[in-house]
């Protein structure tokens, strides 16, 4: 055993060891029970940064913890491969996608073994290969089989930058989620998933998942945004129409003093035509279709609105309604047209206020009248009804049901559920993606790709210089083909699919990654899955979580699997920060893993940034941090070298009576630590914490060390594998040699955890603090048990305490037995 601990060579030769024996390698044993942990898969950019390193390090001590705890454990890794990096380097370098992944992915792939991960790399997948792409494609059609894929045209979020469409949730404050370019509307014929049927499962199956992080499944409700209330109209006489509303807030009818619709509703144009309004009304309508959803919606947006010149009917008083146009009302969200009542919705009186438009009130506090004149701002709150004819005295949630009630006798309205969900769009006008499978035929229609003819594959030979078209979309040899059902020409659908088709269901592929005839092998899904144990960022909690969850539904109604979830529990990691940003090269604070790596070992890597803070909050980097994390790890080495000697390879046991004071006082830190660390790891994923235990227990052998204390070879044989099996899945290699060098022939990671002695914890002596009228004025050690009665009789026995007592009056003594003795005079 060397005297200097030398990662670099350390960790080569395991790495190479466990490469060559598939140490990680998992099947099916239903002997012991299964445990599936998974991180969310990269986007194969080039290179890891320091956020991959904590997530991918959170999931490798979670796996190696769980096999030595006897679980069969399944830990794979893959790419979410397709994209726009990709295609964008194309255009930029002149190299394929696939040659610029298939590189990226190799150079990835070498870093993530190099930090010793345990990941059962048989089970690797890419999204871009042809036969994991294939099943995207064959899931597609059964999302189409099913009724639940379609195409329409629709205003869509456009992105200049990216030259593609995007979902509703992948605009961000008004900015593409990926390029940060501004976002647009455009009118394109788009595929859609009908995510909205699953809206009442996906929100009323978030309580099963107690696993979740509260934050996130309040996240997907609030985006679900399921609301009860009453859809009615309002007749238009001038153009024998109605508008029809949604509101939560029926009470609050007679109220109504303006209608606002979106610039995009359907009747805007029928409204204005020919008014001397129309010209100034499609002008405001053009600049609002330049401005996002997301930034028309937020609270910081201007409210901006425009009168058509027209009117609609109030359908209880019959009064003339103006109607207008405002940026804030989006045509997909409800009906695409809201009733303004400007005393009872801020957003409606802050928009009156601007336009002079009328308020009215007619609700109020039950124990308050309240007057408009002296009112600054709406009043939203419960109440009774006033000045709303018949429903007036009533108390306002009863008015609702009355109210709704009124609607439906009239046939004018009904009660309805809403939601702010809208179906998934998910075509995009790019290359590097998966073909959606279908096919349009002059005699036909629309015909999806048969699936034995699948996949329909990408082709090579396709032109990148422009950027501003899709090059599927000049690739005629690809768009030209032949009709499935008659035979005639057709033309083959040119856009991709959303690239978070391929994540949605990467998960159920891992458990049978070669499967050739189906996109996964049911009976091995249904062993392995939900998975037990999912790992990634707080950003993925609307985008890959919520579409995880649909797919995963899909599926079991498809009776393909029996899991109506997709993630047991989750744990979303914070970010790793320097300098108190993110990460990132414009800022110039990034720290490339390799070259900490290269200077320290993967093991300090990995160490640091597990004990530097719980692994739900940002960590912020430092290297003083690293150093110490190195510094341990010396340690570490040092004081198992200078105990390995002697230790033997088959101690006898030991006689835990017959120990030492000192050696005593070992056992029970050592029997501390194990515990602290099971329950830390297991219960908690308090890594950090778990680690500063283990470095205690170090701390403890290194002050034998310096009182020239050699504890009992038996003993030290026990603290010393136990030690090594505890930091084993925080730092593999080091823990992996000096198991060989000092334990047996065998891997530590094979070995089965430390469970710890409930009678070893019992110290038999304590420090009790003495106090005198609550001053602490000396310590004494006792046997530990002692009742408050002999702790009393030992306090005052004491020389210290007799001086300081002397020629004073003991009022009382509180005695804390194993804690204190407060002795109180005058």
């Amino acid at each position: 055993m060397n005297e200097k601990y030398m990662p670099g060579e350390i960790e080569a030769k395991w790495q190479k060891l466990w490469a060559e024996s598939n140490a990680f390698c998992t099947t099916i044993n239903r002997q012991r029970p299964e445990y599936y942990v998974l991180e969310m898969f990269p986007y194969p950019s080039g290179n890891l940064h320091m956020g991959h390193v904590r997530n991918y390090s959170i999931g490798d001590v979670v796996a190696r913890f769980k096999v030595m705890q006897g679980y069969n454990v399944l830990h794979p890794m893959g790419w979410d491969a397709f994209g726009m990096p990709a295609e964008n380097a194309a255009i930029k370098h002149g190299i394929h996608p696939s040659s610029w992944t298939k590189d990226n992915i190799a150079n990835m792939r070498r870093q993530q073994q190099e930090l010793g991960l345990s990941y059962d790399w048989d089970r690797e997948v890419a999204t871009c290969h042809p036969n994991y792409y294939h099943w995207t494609q064959w899931l597609f059609l059964l999302f189409f089989e099913r009724g639940l894929a379609y195409k329409k045209k629709a205003a869509v979020n456009w992105c200049n930058d990216c030259n593609t469409v995007l979902a509703n949730e992948q605009v961000v404050d008004g900015r593409c989620w990926r390029c940060d370019s501004d976002v647009v509307k455009k009118d394109l014929e788009q595929w859609f998933l009908k995510i909205t049927e699953y809206a009442d499962r996906l929100l009323d199956d978030l309580p099963e998942l107690k696993g979740w992080p509260e934050r996130v499944k309040t996240m997907q409700e609030n985006w679900i945004g399921r609301s009860e209330g009453a859809e009615f109209s309002f007749a238009v006489p001038e153009i024998n129409d109605k508008i029809a509303v949604y509101t939560t807030r029926h009470d609050t009818v007679f109220g109504v003093s303006y209608i606002v619709l979106a610039p995009e509703h359907a009747l805007v144009d029928k409204l204005v035509t020919g008014k001397p309004e129309e010209a100034a009304v499609r002008a405001f309508i053009e600049k609002v279709r330049g401005q996002s959803e997301i930034a028309r919606t937020s609270t910081e947006t201007e409210k901006e609105g425009i009168f058509t010149g027209a009117y609609a009917l109030h359908p209880f008083t019959g009064e003339q309604v103006p109607i207008w146009i405002a940026n804030y009302v989006l045509a997909e969200y409800g009906t695409g047209a809201v009733m303004g009542v400007p005393a009872h919705d801020q957003r409606d009186w802050e928009f009156a206020n601007k336009y002079d438009l009328p308020k009215r009130l007619v609700v109020q506090p039950a124990d308050q009248a309240l007057n408009l004149n002296d009112m600054t701002g709406a009043y939203d709150g419960q109440g009774i009804m006033v000045n709303s004819g018949e429903f007036s005295g009533q108390d306002n949630e009863a008015g609702k049901v009355k109210i709704a009630q009124w609607f439906e006798t009239q046939g004018i309205g009904k009660r309805r559920i809403n939601y702010r969900l809208r179906d998934w769009l998910i075509s995009r006008q790019r290359y590097w993606g998966a073909p959606i499978p279908v096919i349009y035929c002059p005699e036909c229609g629309t015909v999806p790709v048969p699936k034995e003819q699948l996949p329909v594959l990408l082709p090579e030979n396709v032109d990148f210089t422009s950027g501003s078209v899709s090059p599927l979309a000049k690739a005629e040899e690809f768009i030209s083909c032949t009709c499935p059902k008659c035979g005639g020409k057709a033309r083959r659908e040119t856009d991709t699919m959303d690239t978070f088709i391929c994540s949605s269901w990467y998960y159920f592929r891992y458990t049978s990654p070669h499967s050739a005839d189906e996109p996964f092998d049911p009976d091995k899904a249904n062993y392995w899955m939900p998975v037990d144990q999912y790992i990634g960022g707080i950003e993925h909690a609307i985008l890959h979580l919520l579409y995880s969850r649909f797919f995963t539904k899909v599926l079991k109604d498809a009776g393909l699997v029996n899991v109506n979830e997709p993630f047991k529990n989750l744990l979303t990691q914070g970010m790793v920060i320097k300098d108190g940003a993110k990460m990132s090269k414009s800022k110039g604070n990034v720290v490339s893993p390799e070259e900490i790596i290269g200077k320290y070992g993967a093991d300090t890597a990995r160490l640091f940034i597990l004990f530097a803070a719980p692994p739900e909050r940002d960590l912020e980097w430092s290297d003083q941090g690293v150093e110490g994390a190195y510094r341990f790890l010396g340690r570490l080495w040092r004081i198992i070298g200078h105990y390995g000697p002697y230790i033997q390879a088959e101690t006898a046991s030991y006689d835990p009576s017959q120990l030492t004071k000192a050696e005593k006082e070992l056992r029970r830190i050592l029997h501390i630590t194990i515990k602290r660390v099971t329950e830390d790891i297991g219960q908690r994923f308090n890594f950090n914490t778990a680690i500063s235990a283990i470095m205690e227990l170090v701390n403890a052998m290194y002050a034998l060390k310096e009182q020239s204390i050699t504890p009992n070879a038996a003993l030290l044989r026990e603290v010393v594998a136990s030690l090594l099996k505890m930091l084993a899945p925080f730092a593999p290699h080091v823990t992996e040699e000096l198991w060989l060098e000092t334990i047996a022939d065998g891997s530590v990671h094979k070995q089965f955890w430390p469970t710890f002695d409930a009678s070893a914890l019992e110290v038999e002596e304590v420090e009790i603090v003495l106090q005198i009228n609550g001053k602490v004025r000396d310590k004494v050690v006792v046997a530990a048990g002692l009742s408050a009665k002999e702790l009393e009789k030992t306090a005052l026995e004491q020389e210290r305490v007799r001086e300081l007592i002397a020629g004073k009056e003991v009022v009382r003594v509180i005695s804390v037995p194993q804690k204190l003795v407060n002795i109180v005079v005058k």
